[in-house]
C-alpha cells in the first residue's frame, strides 16, 4: 500500500488586534496549551506554542492534507472563543487579520524551538515589529507595508 510521506515544518506568527498587550502571564500558559490542543485536534503536530502579551508563535509539523490558512483560521477562531468564554479580558478579545507563515528544514527544529521558547528574552532586545520585518526579509517575502499588522505605535 502506498502512502504520503512529508516533512513540513511551519512557524506561524499572529498578533492581538491593535497589538494590545492582552495576553496575561496569569493565563498565557493555558492559552498556549489550548492552541497546541487545537493543532493536535486538527491532526497536526504542535512542536511549541509561545509568545508575548501581544502576539503568538506556533511551530507546527504540518501534514499536506491541511492548508495553513485553514489551520490558522481554526486556531484564531477557537482560541478567540476560549479567551472570551473564560472572560480572560474585559470586553471582546480578537486577533488581527492576517498572519506570517515561515517554513523550516528538519535541521532547524532545535533552533526554532529555542527561539520560540525564549521569546521573553528575545523581545528585551527587539520589538515585535523588528522581529516580524526581519522574518519577512530573511525569508524574502514580498510585502506592502500598508498590509502589515497594525503596530499600535
Amino acid at each position: 500500500m502506498s502512502g504520503t510521506f512529508s516533512q513540513i515544518y511551519i512557524q506561524i506568527v499572529f498578533a492581538v488586534k491593535g497589538r494590545a498587550n492582552l495576553i496575561s502571564p496569569i493565563w498565557k500558559e493555558e492559552l498556549h496549551k489550548y492552541i497546541a490542543g487545537i493543532i493536535k485536534g486538527k491532526n497536526q503536530k504542535p512542536i511549541i506554542v509561545n509568545g508575548m502579551p501581544d502576539h503568538i508563535h506556533a511551530f507546527i509539523g504540518l501534514k499536506p492534507s491541511m492548508a495553513i490558512s485553514d489551520l490558522v483560521r481554526d486556531i484564531k477562531n477557537n482560541s478567540t472563543n476560549f479567551i472570551n468564554d473564560n472572560k480572560f479580558v474585559k470586553g471582546k478579545f480578537l486577533w488581527q487579520v492576517g498572519y506570517g507563515a515561515f517554513s523550516y528544514s528538519h535541521s532547524h527544529i532545535d533552533n526554532v524551538y529555542n527561539y520560540i521558547l525564549n521569546q521573553e528574552t528575545h523581545h528585551k532586545k527587539k520589538t515585535f515589529r523588528e522581529e516580524y520585518l526581519e522574518f519577512l526579509e530573511k525569508f524574502k517575502v514580498d510585502y506592502n507595508e500598508k498590509y502589515l499588522f497594525d503596530w499600535g505605535e
